[in-house]
């Protein structure tokens, strides 16, 4: 039987820094088949010349700054998979993180998405002072992110496109649609994402970024009783 290809789409903008190490968490994949598209939104520094050096090893799309959410639509507009997976430009998979995910999609026809637990590590470039202030927890957390996600391409569908009036809250507001979709849904206890905590995070460091995720929260609860969803702000 021959296995699904798996369509991986990284966002980037201005993240040269990190991007080469998230590329090559996924090229080095144990699981085959997959296609690697990055998405360069909109980026200023050398993000493009850090993807273009891998040829045709992935599919490099430039575009105006769309921000993240814009941006994997846009990957998944190209995507040729029968199944989607998703890597922020400064985060890491382990080596089977799809292996595992996808034995447990495959093992189950009617399973629409499978997740993984989240380990979040200290960048090495912070100093003491962001380690001070920001905490890592120290066990893994089960992640409904879509960096810890595989989901059926059909089963994307059936929910939708990511909503790109939320700059923070898009992985949650996805999910939250998925499970009003009734989507089914497994979590693995192994680790399949590693989260990089470093200054630029921007779920870290924006100062609105609990107002988005009420916004998120407040559009959902909408939503399921009838009335419009409402956007940020």
């Amino acid at each position: 039987m021959s296995l699904p290809l798996v369509s991986v789409v990284i966002p980037v903008y201005n993240g040269e820094r990190y991007l080469a190490e998230a590329i090559e968490s996924v090229l080095h994949q144990s699981y085959q088949p997959l296609e690697l598209i990055v998405v360069d939104d909109g980026s200023t520094d050398g993000s493009a010349a850090v993807a273009q050096r891998y040829g045709p090893r992935l599919q490099y799309h430039h575009q105006p700054n769309a921000g993240y959410c814009g941006a994997r639509n846009a990957g998944l507009r190209l995507a040729r998979g029968d199944v989607f997976a998703h890597l922020d430009a400064d985060d890491l998979w382990p080596p089977d993180s799809l292996a595992s995910r996808l034995a447990a999609l495959l093992a189950e026809p009617g399973l629409d998405l499978v997740a993984g637990h989240v380990e979040q590590f200290y960048s090495p470039d912070t100093d003491d002072a962001y380690r001070r202030r920001v905490r890592c927890p120290a066990d893994p957390m089960p992640g409904y992110l879509a960096a810890s996600m595989v989901v059926r391409r059909e089963s994307f569908f059936r929910v939708g496109w990511y909503e790109t009036q939320w700059t923070i809250g898009g992985d949650m507001s996805w999910y939250m649609r998925a499970v009003d979709a009734r989507l089914k849904v497994r979590m693995l206890p192994q680790v399949v994402l590693r989260r990089r905590l470093h200054e630029r995070n921007s779920g870290l460091t924006r100062q609105d970024c609990q107002v988005q995720r009420l916004a998120v929260l407040k559009a959902a609860l909408d939503r399921r009783r009838g009335r419009p969803a409402a956007g940020p702000g």
